[in-house]
């Protein structure tokens, strides 16, 4: 018999685990700086977050925050800041093609570790487990707030 808090831990292992995976692949795959956090920073600019304060909103974490993790990304390459062509005294926060390819070579990844876990579970049983995952947390896949939540 489970304990009800074993749940929400079972699932953030698993979290933890195709995390762990995706970043030991990138790092083979050209992107050995890559942290969890960067992920989803490179998501939300990837979705229209192009500056700090959006940034920090999509996040849900401060200003402030965001600011250092667009200058830790522009540092590895991930990211670059351009003038925003309807307004000279802003910068807007772009990827860069190495920000595109850590994207791309995610998207890859996740769907080697998926069929991974196909394997070793069964498809059925692993598409069951997905269809029931999407009952119980509806909503929206990419919400990218998860920093913020945590912190």
């Amino acid at each position: 018999m489970s304990n009800g808090f074993e749940l929400p831990l079972r699932l953030l292992m698993a979290f933890r685990v195709l995390i762990d995976a995706l970043h030991e692949e990138l790092a083979e795959r050209g992107h050995p700086g890559m942290r969890p956090m960067h992920g989803f920073v490179l998501q939300a600019v990837s979705r229209g977050a192009d500056s700090a304060a959006s940034l920090g909103r999509t996040l849900g974490v401060s200003k402030q925050a965001a600011g250092k993790t667009i200058e830790t990304l522009e540092g590895l390459g991930y990211v670059t800041r351009v003038p925003d062509p309807a307004d000279s005294r802003r910068k807007t926060v772009v990827l860069t093609e190495h920000g595109t390819d850590a994207l791309r070579r995610s998207a890859e990844v996740f769907d080697e570790l998926r069929a991974r876990w196909a394997a070793e579970l069964g498809a059925g049983r692993l598409d069951d487990l997905e269809d029931a995952l999407r009952r119980m947390a509806p909503g929206d896949l990419f919400r990218l707030d998860v920093p913020g939540w945590f912190g």
